[in-house]
Parts: C-alpha cells; sequence; structure tokens
C-alpha cells in the first residue's frame, strides 16, 4: 500500500504516453474517483495511505485510460461552462470548443432582446445530446424559454437527468431535428452542435472519437448531411428577427455559409475558436 502522492506520481508517469493530455491532472480526476473526495482533497492529504481495495481499483481505471477510454466516460462526468454534467457512452463528450456557441447564444440573445428586455426569447437546441448547450443558455438566462430535441432515447435521458439534477426548467422532445418540434413554436434562436465529420475523415480512429456514438458525428460523404438540414429548414422555424447559431467543422464555414446563403438566410456571420478555426456560423431569417 502506497500514499496518495506516491499513487499520483506512479499513475501520471504511466498516463504520460498518451499524447494530447495533461497526465497529472487526469490522473487526480480518476484518484478522485475511486476515494469519492474533491481534488482539494488530494493536495490536503497526500500522505493518506489508499487501502488495498482502492488501489486495485485505481489501477483498473488507469488500465481502461490507456486502452483509450476517454475520461469523461470513465468517471461519467464532464465540466462544461460553470457546469457539471453527467455524462454515459450514449452521448457525445461535451468539448470546449462549443462553449463558444454558449456565448454566442447567450450575448446574440440578449443584443437582439434589447428593444424588449422583459420578453422572453423562445430557444431551442437541436441534436441536444448530454444537455450542455441547452442547459448553459437555461441557467444564465433563466427566463428564456429552451427547448431541446435528440433523436435518441439514451441520449435524451441523460439530457433529462442533466436538466433535473441543475434544477432547470427545459423542455424536451424525442425525434429528428425540426420534426420533434411541437408545429407551433417560432424560436427567436436555434442552436445546434450536430455531427459535421465525413463518413471517412481518419479523425474518427482517433482520440475519444472511436469510442463516441457514431450518429452524434458522422454526418454523411462530407459531413454536411445534418448541416443541411438544420440550415434549410431554418427560416420556417424562426421569428422574422430570429436566428440560426451553428457549431461546425474547422474547414467547413466557406460551404456552411453558402448553404445560409442559399436557404436565404441574411447578415451571415462566423466566429472563431480559441484556437483560430472557424467554428460557428449563424445567420439571420431576415
Amino acid at each position: 500500500m502506497s500514499s496518495i502522492l506516491k499513487n499520483l506520481e506512479l499513475a501520471a508517469t504511466t498516463l504520460a504516453g498518451i499524447p494530447g493530455i495533461n497526465p497529472r491532472l487526469e490522473a487526480e480526476v480518476l484518484l478522485c474517483r475511486v476515494v469519492y473526495k474533491p481534488r482539494s482533497y488530494l493536495v490536503a492529504w497526500p500522505d493518506y495511505v489508499l487501502t488495498p481495495n482502492q488501489e486495485v481499483d485505481y489501477s483498473s481505471l488507469i488500465q481502461r485510460r490507456l486502452l483509450g477510454e476517454p475520461l469523461a466516460y470513465i468517471v461519467q462526468y464532464r465540466d462544461f461552462w460553470d457546469l457539471k454534467l453527467q455524462i454515459t457512452k450514449d452521448v457525445l463528450i461535451p468539448r470546449p470548443d462549443t462553449e463558444l456557441l454558449v456565448e454566442l447564444a447567450l450575448s446574440l440573445g440578449v443584443k437582439g432582446s434589447q428593444t424588449n428586455p422583459n420578453r422572453t426569447l423562445l430557444v431551442a437546441d437541436l441534436g441536444t445530446g448530454s444537455g450542455a448547450i441547452a442547459a448553459a443558455i437555461a441557467k444564465h438566462q433563466p427566463f428564456w424559454t429552451v427547448h431541446a430535441t435528440d433523436i435518441s432515447d439514451t441520449a435524451l435521458n441523460v439530457a433529462k437527468n442533466n436538466f433535473r439534477t441543475l434544477n432547470l426548467r427545459i423542455t424536451t422532445h424525442l425525434g429528428s431535428w425540426y420534426q420533434a418540434l411541437p408545429y407551433n413554436l417560432i424560436f427567436d434562436l436555434i442552436v445546434s452542435n450536430p455531427p459535421y465529420i465525413a463518413v471517412n475523415d481518419p479523425h474518427l480512429t482517433q482520440g475519444d472519437l472511436p469510442y463516441e456514438p457514431r450518429q452524434a458525428l458522422v454526418a454523411g460523404a462530407d459531413g454536411l448531411d445534418a448541416l443541411r438540414v438544420l440550415i434549410n429548414n431554418a427560416i420556417n422555424y424562426l421569428q422574422p428577427t430570429g436566428m440560426v447559431l451553428l457549431e461546425h467543422g474547422y474547414n467547413q464555414a466557406p460551404a456552411v455559409r453558402s448553404l445560409m446563403r442559399s436557404a436565404g438566410l441574411q447578415n451571415i456571420c462566423t466566429w472563431r475558436d480559441l484556437a483560430g478555426h472557424e467554428r460557428v456560423t449563424g445567420g439571420y431569417a431576415n
């Protein structure tokens, strides 16, 4: 048996062979899962000696991570925006890139309601997955009415559980994109992080992607199938002053802008993520 500090040092060294991760951070997150304590406990009690069962459990988690299983699926949660979300293998793992979509939705939604700041905006998050986008918007704009859809009932159950845990009032609908929405609703803001990877993209074999739900990742031969549906039907579900905001691949912005122009959307704009990639594109109904 050995201490928290010794276990962390060994685990971080072991995990260092995984490209693109912070091995010490992941070692700490995995150990927190074993001892059921926050990371601050590991700092405060570095000399605490793990029990034999805890050491066995920790070793098992380290081995799962070494085999490629995503950290979020092992610990069953992910921090996103300022939320802690339950994550299962039924949903896409929320990524920092998607926080740009939330930031834009909140800022542009507020800007769009300045002429009547007391008006409740109607928002739709299509293909909600874990509910990350809808939850972040609803938490920071509690007077907006948020709807969330997904074609997967198991994914939608994860989202519902996150909404309940966070005490958020979000209406959920099972179904494919706009077909899931009530026919009589017209929205001020539509947001989505849809599948946008091409079916033969080599990235599908890298990192966390082999473990994630394929239907949440892949969208046809060029990766644009879902984006076409979202863009081509957006005007039918938007208020005259409404806006659609869509996340897309790092090299898809020109194609998305072209699709939006063809669909009749106006004042089209693209925003870059922290890495400098064109990541989110939006357009207005009028």
